[in-house]
Parts: structure tokens; sequence; C-alpha cells
């Protein structure tokens, strides 16, 4: 049974943390290089959802050189290092998340480009800085003298976005014995973001495959991509409602070979989001619906594939956990955005497991080749993190 905590208790307690956090800042400033370097040498090894293993080993040879209590790999390829807590074992662990995977090939040239106050390469907001900061979070601690009751996991993830669909954080959930008390899920980009729900998601993909013509009469064949097109005007049509807040978001189309000849393949990619998780099924039952009949009206082979899908999840405003996260961010000057997360934080909450998600630092050109990050800011946002599992180790996510 978790023990009971008074809400006076916790706002002393409170009180404490954030007298702490503005020292914090200089405090990280003064060891920017291990934080940078870590950033880098990670950021620098290709790691494209399903081939994470090079990054992951550097982690946790970046673990292990800060002599980090316990460093080791579930049978699910996640590194993931333990800094011992002063109550041994007996408070539930804190999870701290990041996840290894970027949306960059890997074949991109992935050397990082320094200067004043940016790191500029692919991959770096999301989500290399976040894996860098994570594994200096040993030397951090040690350097800052902080110590926890409760062990502090660190989780590197694999198999996070696209069409890993979670499953890293997936399995280590459903394989972790015993309780956890909270977690905190890194992301690089933007300092300020403060998820702490999640909306019901199914992400897929329509493939429409034309045969190609085997003579000239039948050079006229349908275009896949105008099929498609008429796949997209049929969802735009689609009646949604206000309230439950629902959306499909039409995010990637491809296809074709040269502009002078017909695409004969094509794929749409595409989101439906609600705060229902009936009204996500309904809504991908009438995509359905719709690809079976365009199919069946212009005799081609589209397909309709699921990607991914995630439950609809939440903490409340009034949740402790929340409530404090706000009052960190506010004293460090950061202004809490909140929106919808599709991050691990859907899993943990999903698990009846408290937990936000926050981001580090700005930057720009996030999914690009190019994408760069500000250096200043980070230490801003690893002062919020902290704060946060102070917060947490001192009982915010106890029940009342």
């Amino acid at each position: 049974m978790r023990r009971n905590v008074s809400p006076a208790s916790n706002s002393i307690q409170l009180g404490e943390v954030l007298k702490k956090l503005p020292v914090f800042e200089e405090q990280l400033r003064a060891i920017k290089e291990t934080i940078i370097s870590n950033i880098l040498l990670i950021g620098q090894v290709p790691a494209p959802t399903f081939e994470e293993s090079n990054r992951a080993e550097v982690f946790l040879e970046r673990l292990s050189d800060s002599q980090i209590d316990i460093c080791a790999t579930d049978d699910y390829s996640n590194p993931i290092g333990i800094i011992k807590g002063r109550t041994g074992g007996n408070k539930p662990p804190i999870f701290l998340v990041a996840h290894l995977d970027t949306f960059i090939a890997g074949d991109v040239d992935h050397n990082y480009t320094i200067r004043k106050n940016s790191i500029t390469g692919p991959g770096v907001l999301d989500n290399s800085v976040s894996v860098g900061v994570l594994a200096s979070i040993p030397f951090i601690c040690q350097s800052l003298d902080l110590s926890f009751e409760s062990d502090i996991v660190l989780a590197g993830v694999t198999q996070s976005i696209g069409k890993g669909n979670l499953q890293g954080i997936r399995h280590l959930l459903k394989t972790w014995e015993g309780p956890i008390r909270g977690a905190v899920i890194m992301e690089g980009e933007k300092l300020g973001r403060l998820n702490y729900y999640s909306e019901g998601i199914i992400r897929g993909e329509i493939e429409c495959k034309i045969p190609a013509p085997g003579n000239w009469e039948e050079r006229y064949k349908p275009n896949a991509i105008l099929i498609l097109n008429e796949v997209i005007n049929e969802i735009l049509a689609m009646s949604l409602p206000q309230r439950p807040r629902s959306r499909v978001i039409i995010g990637k189309i491809d296809g074709g070979f040269k502009h002078g000849v017909i695409a004969y393949d094509a794929r749409l990619g595409f989101e439906i989001q609600s705060d229902s998780d009936p009204m996500v099924k309904q809504m991908y039952n009438e995509i359905k619906d719709i690809v079976d009949g365009i199919s069946h009206e212009h005799n081609v082979a589209l397909k309709l594939n699921p990607i991914s899908t995630l439950n609809a999840c939440t903490l409340k405003y009034r949740h402790p956990l929340v409530k404090s996260t706000v009052a960190i961010m506010k004293r460090l000057g950061i202004t809490p955005v909140s929106e919808s997360s599709e991050s691990e934080l859907s899993i943990f909450l999903a698990n009846k497991i408290p937990a936000v998600t926050l981001g580090l630092t700005d930057g720009k050109n996030i999914h690009l080749d190019h994408a760069s990050m500000k250096i200043d800011p980070v230490f801003t946002g690893i002062a919020q993190v902290l704060g946060v599992i102070m917060a947490m180790d001192q009982g915010v996510c106890d029940e009342q």
C-alpha cells in the first residue's frame, strides 16, 4: 500500500524543490562539455526504427563510464541504467525515458556541426538530444550531489516511432516486475512542452497498386495518385463531431516514377485522432468503407494498412504531478503549453502510472537532415526534469 501524503506536506516539499531550481541551471552550465559530448557521441550514430542496436551500445557505454549502479539490456534490446535509491528498493522506481530511434535513414550522413549556441545534424531534435541528456543523468546527479529515495531507471527505448508503434516501452512495462512510482518522458523539442494526456489514435497507410500496361492499348489505365486523390476528397467530406474532438490528418503521400509516366503505385499516410476510442474506431471503419468503395468502382487494388494504435488516456490538470510540474516550469521562466502526445506517455498512462512528457530545448527543422537545436535552453530543460523527478521522489505521484 502506498503511503498517504497530505496536500500541506506536498506543498512544503515542493517549495524546497522550487528554491533549488535556479541554482541547478548554473551548475548544469558548468558541466556543459560532458552533456554536449554525450549528445554528439550518441546523435552521430544512426538509429532508424528497428535499427537502434549501435546507438543502444553507445548509450550503455556512456552509462557504464559514469559508474552507474546497474547497466543492462532487456530481452527487447532496450538499454537500461539504474541509479539506486537511498531506501534500497523500498520505494517504487521512477522512470526517466527517451526513445532511441529517429526518422532519419541509416545511410544519411550523421556528422553534427557544433557552433557557439547550436548543434546541427539529422535527428538531433527527435530525439538525440534527449538520449544524450539521459546518458548524462548519472554524471549530473553526481555533480549536483543529488540522491533519491526511489531508484531512478534510465530507459532508452527502441521501436518507438512510426511502425515501431511504441513496442519498446510496451514490452518494458509489460515485463517490469513491481509497481512504478511515476515517469518523465523526454523529447527534444520544444521547451515548454507539457503533455499529460493522449488522444485515441489509429495511424495507417492506404496503398494503391495498378498493374503496369502490357501493350499500347492499356496505357490509359487509372493513375494511382489520382485514385488516392479521390480517397482524400471523400475523407475530407466526412462529417466529424466537435465533441468528442475528432480529426483525420493527411500527413504523407508519395508514388509514381517520373513526370511523364502515369503512376501505377502510390501510398497515402493518415492519422485518426479523437478524445474517444469508439469514435476513432468509427472513423477508421468509415475510411475502410471509402477505400473498399473506390477500389470496387475503379477496379483497382486499394489496401488499408493500420500501422499503430493508441487508446485515449489522461491525467487531470488537477493531478498533483501536473500541478507540480507547472509550478516547476513557471519557477524556471518556462510557459507550459499542453496538447495531446503520442509518445511513451500514453503507454504509462494506460498502465495507470502517472507520467508527463517534457521538451528540453528549442530548435528548427525537427524532422529534416539539417535539424538544429539551441544549446543554452537545454540547461533549463534539464533543470525542469530534475525538479519533476525530485517532486515525484517526495510523493506527488503517491495516492492522496
